[in-house]
């Protein structure tokens, strides 16, 4: 997720759980003051540049499992699950990835582990714990690459990744506990790996929670089909929250739109993308009948078919007649003073996907690319051939996955009041 990076903004999710009701969860920005990776030293130049490097490594992820058919993203998580493990519960922050399915938290003994902010799951210290997933299981075979241990035939697996990134350990049973600041609710004998060797670029987190469309996914462990999240802007310092079940009512909201999941069977959340308009100009998909895109919640920019950008661009340029400015980083193709671009009215972007004309503004558009400059969000997917639509795209909409009816709705909302 050689492509420039994407700005990932991360975000710390609280969830609590009414089974008759649904789930709900708060979010929190990487970058906030409430968030366990705040760094107050950060300059929004380090925060840019870091952004967009984890997101690039994203990009290239989601390559990397097209070819080895795996859905585990290693890194750049855009959101971080605050949960507790284990009884006593232990809490932690785990990494919340809408592109992959599996759980998985650092575990004791470690034997190759890297820095976490919170202390590491002990196994041995819970009296919920237990390896009794056989390598024979269902939810073994539901991994892309596992093994037989040598004791009670526990299933191992192991995620190798082009970047080097890895976790290896053992699936296993566990209590987990998800709680909103008022009430907890307790889940027993949920799946997940206990990682005793992991490495690479998760963000000081102690693991990554799945919520793609596979079997170890949380949403599917948990029986939920539907589930919603409505994102904050960056700048305002607030939570945003993540519903699952009955609370999940977008598509019923007066100004929603609608658009089919594609069938795929690599469990990422496929839309087919027809065309885009900006200025009174529209610009069709290079593809026939439109192109097919990933909605993910975890990469942060557009990463659009190549020659759908390059049109896009020079239409962007053309609207505001702007002399641009190179990113000192190289990180995003397209940037202007801010100040210049301020001056500008409020930009608008449609996005046509078969059935929902989803229009964006300039929050979704622009985004702070450090040195006082404004970027484009939106990059081409050079080389790659996989085109994300991002979480920049989605601020200040509600969002719903119906697994269920194959369908993602939209909604345009103030997100900072949900």
């Amino acid at each position: 997720m050689a492509m420039h990076t994407l700005f990932c903004a991360l975000f710390i999710m609280v969830l609590n759980v009414a089974l008759s009701q649904g789930l709900t969860v708060e979010l929190i920005h990487r970058n906030s003051p409430q968030s366990p990776l705040y760094n107050a030293s950060a300059t929004p130049e380090d925060l840019s540049t870091d952004a967009a490097s984890r997101s690039l490594a994203r990009y290239r992820n989601y390559y990397t499992q097209r070819k080895i058919k795996s859905t585990v993203i290693p890194d750049g998580g855009n959101y971080l699950m605050k949960l507790a493990i284990g009884t006593p519960p232990v809490q932690q922050y785990a990494i919340l990835d809408t592109g992959s399915d599996l759980i998985w938290i650092q575990c004791q003994p470690c034997d190759n582990c890297y820095q976490q902010d919170s202390p590491l799951f002990d196994p041995s210290q819970s009296s919920t714990f237990s390896y009794n997933v056989g390598c024979n299981s269902n939810a073994c075979n539901a991994l892309p690459r596992s093994g037989c241990g040598l004791i009670n035939n526990q299933c191992l697996y192991d995620y190798q990744y082009e970047d080097q990134s890895y976790t290896d350990g053992e699936l296993a049973t566990e209590t987990f506990t998800f709680d909103d600041g008022q009430s907890g609710t307790e889940f027993p004998r949920t799946v997940f790996g206990c990682g005793h060797m992991n490495a690479g670029t998760f963000s000081r987190a102690s693991g990554l929670v799945g919520l793609s469309q596979g079997h170890l996914s949380l949403n599917s462990q948990l029986s939920f089909t539907k589930f919603s999240y409505c994102l904050v802007p960056v700048i305002s310092g607030l939570n945003s929250k993540l519903k699952f079940g009955e609370d999940v009512v977008v598509s019923s909201a007066a100004n929603a739109v609608s658009t089919p999941l594609q069938s795929q069977n690599d469990g990422f959340y496929h839309l087919n993308l027809e065309a885009v308009t900006i200025g009174g100009n529209t610009i069709q998909s290079p593809m026939s009948g439109g192109g097919d895109i990933i909605i993910d919640s975890g990469t942060t920019l557009n990463y659009l078919d190549p020659v759908l950008y390059d049109n896009l661009e020079a239409a962007v340029r053309d609207m505001l007649g702007l002399n641009s400015v190179q990113h000192p980083d190289g990180v995003y193709n397209l940037c202007y003073e801010t100040e210049s671009l301020t001056a500008v009215p409020e930009i608008q972007m449609t996005f046509h996907f078969t059935g929902a004309d989803v229009v964006l503004n300039s929050i979704n558009i622009f985004g702070d690319g450090g040195y006082g400059l404004s970027c484009l969000s939106m990059l081409p997917s050079d080389g790659y051939g996989l085109n994300i639509y991002g979480n920049r795209a989605q601020i200040n909409f509600q969002v719903e996955y119906d697994i269920g009816s194959k369908q993602i709705s939209f909604a345009p909302a103030d997100c900072t009041r949900f």
